[in-house]
């Protein structure tokens, strides 16, 4: 790009130069110093003077670092990447050379690109407009079906191939996702199927098959009143069926009893899921004693009366535990003091864990009023004792525990009963269980 000399030092600044005969280090007046004006000045040498200045780029705001003599500088712009030039595509646009490279590929309109999809060569306005109208471009189906197809096949796609579609149930009308439908027609109420008679009428809808079966059906086959328990005799109603029931008596009554037999089965097995269910395997058991005063009464009228815990485990795999109770005492405590004790149960993971049982064990009587002082007593078993060893049977003896737990004086004097119910707690400290 030719630029004239004006436009070279449109933006330059100079510093200001002092005068021949002024010397820089001799003191002279005010009065004595005047600045000799040349009547004819040299303009070959300020013109020297001036093209010999050290200058920027006059793009140096954009960027540019370049500094030298005034008169290198038409030379470099002829190289510098921010001076602007005429863009090689013709398009009319001024672009700075370090930006030519990206407006040929992206921004120049007389660009020509191809297509990636459909191969087309385009420039002008159709670069702008082809993109999003280009009839191979793969999309991702509307109906989030995850299937990509081309833009000119996707009306077709989600018409009558897409998985995602909504189809109208031929039988009842409403609308599914096309691969539910499959799932609807084992449901739909309107779903025509066989009488299983086989009668002329045949196939009737769902929903109206059993009012069909009884009030409609032609057929003179009618099933056996055993055929729950697995007899498959049809026959006409009458004395054909009559006749086929009391010669069969035999053979209901086995049939009745292997389903009996079975029914058994199926609820013995719910019971023992359901118990499994319902286990206490957190090592902590809150004991809730309702109508504490009619049992503490019995229990003064009845000796040695017990009441035992529901049983729980240390953990999953752990031990099996229980607890007992004496309301009016045991041993040294008898008359006078509630008796606790806890004690080993054979459980069935015995084998997978360490014995003796040697984890800490703590009873917790709450007080029930607002400012609560529970009653806490706890204890570590000594390896040695019998009663925690790994248990063969079903122990006889009580366990271990507190024959003096809590006075039956101190029981009454504080908020232990409330609503004639106690709360117990026995926790054995989970840390410390083995178990695989």
């Amino acid at each position: 790009m030719v630029r004239s000399f004006a436009q070279w030092t449109k933006t330059l600044s100079f510093p200001a130069r002092l005068s021949p005969g002024k010397a820089s280090g001799s003191p002279q007046s005010s009065q004595d110093v005047t600045t000799p004006v040349s009547s004819n000045p040299d303009i070959s040498d300020s013109e020297k003077d001036i093209m010999s200045s050290v200058v920027y780029c006059i793009h140096h705001k954009e960027g540019c670092k370049w500094s030298d003599q005034l008169k290198k500088l038409k030379a470099h712009l002829n190289t510098c990447k921010y001076d602007t030039m005429p863009c090689t595509n013709l398009c009319g646009a001024q672009i700075p050379r370090v930006l030519m490279e990206d407006h040929l590929r992206y921004t120049c309109p007389s660009r020509t690109e191809t297509c990636e999809f459909c191969g087309s060569e385009l420039s002008g306005p159709a670069l702008d407009s082809h993109p999003g109208s280009c009839p191979k471009e793969p999309l991702y189906c509307e109906n989030k079906c995850g299937v990509r197809v081309q833009r000119r096949h996707l009306p077709r796609h989600k018409a009558t191939e897409c998985t995602k579609r909504l189809v109208p149930c031929r039988h009842c009308g409403a609308s599914f996702v096309s691969d539910t439908l499959n799932i609807h027609h084992s449901k739909c109420s309107r779903l025509p199927v066989p009488c299983p008679n086989r009668c002329q009428m045949s196939p009737i809808a769902r929903e109206e098959l059993e009012t069909h079966l009884k009030e409609q059906c032609s057929s003179p086959l009618t099933p056996c009143a055993f055929k729950d328990a697995g007899c498959r005799f049809k026959g006409l109603r009458g004395g054909s069926m009559e006749r086929h029931l009391e010669e069969n008596t035999q053979q209901h009554l086995a049939l009745m009893c292997s389903l009996v037999s079975r029914q058994q089965h199926q609820i013995s097995s719910l019971k023992s899921t359901l118990s499994r269910l319902s286990l206490n395997t957190s090592g902590t058991l809150v004991w809730r004693i309702n109508d504490f005063l009619a049992k503490m009464t019995e229990a003064q009228s009845k000796e040695g009366m017990e009441l035992v815990s529901p049983t729980w485990y240390t953990s999953q795999f752990g031990y099996k535990l229980q607890a007992s109770l004496f309301l009016n005492g045991n041993g040294t405590g008898e008359g006078t003091h509630l008796s606790l004790y806890i004690k080993l149960l054979p459980g069935e993971y015995d084998a997978l864990l360490k014995w003796p049982f040697s984890h800490s064990v703590a009873f917790t009587l709450f007080d029930q009023s607002e400012k609560a002082c529970n009653v806490v007593e706890s204890f570590v078993p000594d390896p040695t004792w019998e009663n925690f060893q790994r248990p063969s049977k079903e122990p006889d003896t009580l366990g271990f525990g507190f024959p003096r737990f809590i006075s039956h004086e101190i029981l009454q004097k504080r908020g232990f009963v409330r609503d004639d119910t106690i709360f117990i707690r026995i926790k054995v400290d989970p840390s410390k269980i083995v178990a695989v």
